[in-house]
């Protein structure tokens, strides 16, 4: 964002200056040229009324006195032709012969009564030697004329010292403005900076940053106390998502528990014509207890304080493996943990263990009777990660994409237990610590689940 505002005011800046200048240099060019032209006219002036005095004279010494001072100091040369084209005096040894075709051309034609014209070049910045000519009258009649020849040395310079000199400006112009550009960006950016910066801290925990309104443009001030009123919000929500999750245990759970007490103590009076209805209470009171713990679940993984150490992957699966083992044994199902070569991992040991129990609680639901469930650890060059698969139904490619959203069942699990958050669960929790979690179809059936650890391995 910053290099495009600093493009938005910098480039119009640049090409302002940049017309301002060419138009100055140009200007300036234009008028040392003209000015070049008119001087040479005045001076040939001058020189035809000298002129004409000598040629009536007969004599040339008044003529050639100032012809070879004015060449001496301003380097031009001066020289009159008398009716018949001849040199009759110069400011330096001219003949006929040493004038070139068109000097030739201008002499003939002044002789014949017309007078100079000042050239005009199509640059500004082109200054070419000069010679003009100016024919010399007496009473309407020609009696010779006069040739001024100059450099346009001394304007081209001049030309290049003014060109130079805007130059110069337009650069210092230039460079102030890019400076004043750069720091106006920073004004203006400086509360997007600290709201992205708050933004930061917020995400990895610090729910109590904020950014101050008293700098930057009104509209970004007012984006930063709506920025800010929100981050007041999401605090509040926080809180309370915890405040619920320290209170719920104990307002929830406890008379649940209560609850499948009494429930289990009528049991004991009642017949057997009431066992069906019995069990399906416990059944739904179990459910109530997983949903209960579904949630909390959910409402802690937000949590930004979690505890890395080294842990040995393989010996975390082979452990979990074991506390399932009773659960999975009634219905007949194996767990079999790897116990292979050891793969450690710098990573935070409860999430990772809580994110594999939901794993292994939804291959057990989904697993046939007597079905297989594998663990096992492995570690590559992107990181290390634990898998679970099991051999049951599987999903179809559709449904491998949806089976780590929140409440999502599949059509065949309506008649397994459940809330549908355990996937979810697992995602959430790997994402607090930097990982990830993958679903699969594995070869010959079933279904992988993998937990992704991020870089940091212990080796």
């Amino acid at each position: 964002m910053r290099t495009r505002l600093v493009v938005v005011f910098l480039v119009p800046l640049i090409a302002v200056l940049v017309s301002l200048g060419g138009a100055a240099g140009w200007s300036a060019a234009r008028s040392i040229q003209q000015a070049f032209y008119t001087q040479q006219l005045g001076d040939l002036g001058y020189f035809v009324t000298t002129a004409r005095q000598s040629l009536l004279a007969g004599s040339t010494a008044v003529f050639d006195a100032e012809a070879d001072r004015f060449q001496e100091v301003y380097g031009t040369q001066v020289a009159v032709f008398d009716i018949a084209g001849g040199v009759w005096a110069a400011s330096d040894r001219v003949s006929s012969r040493q004038l070139s075709e068109a000097q030739g051309e201008q002499v003939a034609q002044a002789l014949s009564g017309r007078r100079a014209e000042i050239p005009v070049p199509a640059q500004p910045w082109a200054v070419a030697d000069v010679s003009l000519v100016e024919p010399v009258f007496d009473d309407g009649d020609v009696i010779g004329a006069v040739m001024i020849s100059a450099t346009g040395d001394a304007a081209s310079g001049a030309i290049v010292r003014q060109v130079a000199l805007f130059a110069v400006v337009a650069a210092v112009s230039i460079a102030l403005g890019v400076l004043l550009v750069f720091q106006l960006a920073r004004w203006v950016l400086s509360p997007v900076r600290r709201l992205d910066e708050a933004m930061v801290a917020i995400e990895h925990g610090a729910m109590d940053a904020r950014v101050d309104v008293d700098t930057g443009p009104p509209e970004l001030r007012r984006m930063t106390q709506v920025f800010n009123g929100m981050a007041d919000e999401i605090e509040r929500v926080v809180a309370r998502q915890q405040e619920f999750a320290a209170n719920a245990s104990h307002e929830l759970r406890n008379p649940l528990n209560a609850l499948l007490l009494r429930v289990e103590h009528l049991a004991t009076g009642l017949g057997g014509e009431w066992a069906a209805d019995v069990e399906e209470t416990r059944q739904e009171g179990r459910r109530m207890t997983e949903i209960l713990e579904t949630l909390l679940n959910l409402t802690r993984s937000g949590r930004g304080d979690s505890t890395f150490s080294a842990v040995d992957l393989t010996a975390l699966a082979a452990r979990r493996a074991g506390a399932w083992r009773e659960v999975a044994a009634k219905r007949g199902i194996v767990l079999r943990a790897d116990s292979g070569e050891t793969v450690l991992s710098v990573t935070d040991r409860m999430i990772v263990e809580s994110a594999l129990d939901a794993l292994i609680d939804n291959a057990v639901k989904f697993s046939p009777d007597g079905g297989v469930v594998e663990l096992y650890a492995t570690h590559d060059g992107a990181g290390s990660s634990i898998s679970v698969r099991d051999h049951g139904p599987g999903l179809g490619p559709e449904q491998v994409g949806q089976a780590a959203d929140r409440f999502w069942r599949g059509a065949d699990g309506d008649d397994v237990p459940g809330s549908g958050l355990g996937l979810a669960i697992a995602t959430d929790l790997m994402h607090s610590i930097g990982g990830d979690l993958v679903v699969s179809a594995a070869d010959g059936g079933g279904l992988r689940v993998t937990l992704r650890l991020q870089d940091g391995d212990a080796e």
